[in-house]
């Protein structure tokens, strides 16, 4: 599976100019269309179909797994969580959570919620977002990454 992966990943990069790609990376609703793009795009790579249902069930769907190859524009994941750091009172300890998030949003394409409670984030404060920001806005950070993993599969 390593060795699929890592073929996938360079395949996607050189043709990452793809429509269908371009709107996982930008965390743009993806169509069935796109999800049978992607996944012609995978069988392009030398994907066999039982490896690409391997990787559909361990990520949770085939635009999760992609996403986790190409990771996330770093602009759209900076628009998605610019709300809270944008104005003058974000602090300097929450302007780098934010920016962490987004570090890892660009690399990996989608983070679980439970990550902001581990190392680097646990790093900046020993309660993770809790010690940085009001409960209130922790739930608001979870809502949105949520919110771009399920930009990443259909029907939801």
């Amino acid at each position: 599976m390593g060795k699929f992966r890592e073929k996938a990943r360079q395949f996607l990069r050189a043709h990452e100019s793809h429509l269908s790609l371009q709107r996982l990376r930008r965390n743009q609703p993806l169509t069935q269309a796109d999800l049978a793009e992607l996944e012609k795009m995978l069988l392009e790579a030398g994907g066999t179909q039982s490896l690409i249902n391997e990787a559909k069930e361990k990520s949770r769907g085939l635009g999760i797994f992609i996403r986790s190859l190409v990771g996330l524009d770093r602009e759209a994941a900076m628009q998605a969580f610019g709300a809270f750091i944008s104005g003058t009172t974000a602090t300097p300890d929450q302007i780098e959570f934010i920016n962490l998030i987004v570090q890892e949003l660009t690399q990996s394409g989608v983070m679980d919620a439970d990550r902001l409670f581990q190392s680097p984030f646990s790093d900046l404060n020993a309660q993770g977002p809790l010690g940085i920001f009001p409960s209130a806005t922790v739930t608001q950070i979870v809502q949105v990454l949520t919110e771009i993993r399920e930009r990443a599969v259909v029907g939801l």
